[in-house]
């Protein structure tokens, strides 16, 4: 009989959640890279923005919980980075001549670090 510890669960918890985590951020940069394509249409730009905009402040509110077991420094790194996505959203949503494309590669960045 194999015996499992703690620390073994905890390690697949964390795993399980990063691995959560990259899939949504997959689908946040697919909802942007199609919005960001040539004669997208408006729809698009929305709901990849709303999307975009609920995971992120979803992974804020996360990074800034006691229970998030990041180191701090990292988490700030984070919540600063998710912060100005929020804000590279919501200047995109008011103007669509703003581009969506630093949004994705800082995205594609965040996605390739939780591997």
């Amino acid at each position: 009989m194999q015996r499992i510890q703690y620390g073994d669960l905890l390690e697949d918890d964390q795993q399980v959640a990063r691995e959560r985590e990259r899939v949504a951020l997959d689908q946040s940069i697919l909802l942007l890279e199609q919005a960001a394509a040539p004669g997208a249409a408006l729809a698009a730009a929305a709901e990849a923005i709303a999307f975009t905009g609920k995971l992120w402040t979803v992974l804020v509110e996360d990074l800034a919980s006691p229970e998030n077991g990041l180191p701090k420094q990292l988490k700030a790194q984070l919540v600063s980075i998710g912060i100005w996505i929020l804000r590279e959203l919501e200047a995109a949503r008011t103007d669509a001549s703003k581009g969506l494309s630093d949004v994705i590669v800082v995205s594609k960045a965040i996605r390739d670090g939780l591997t």
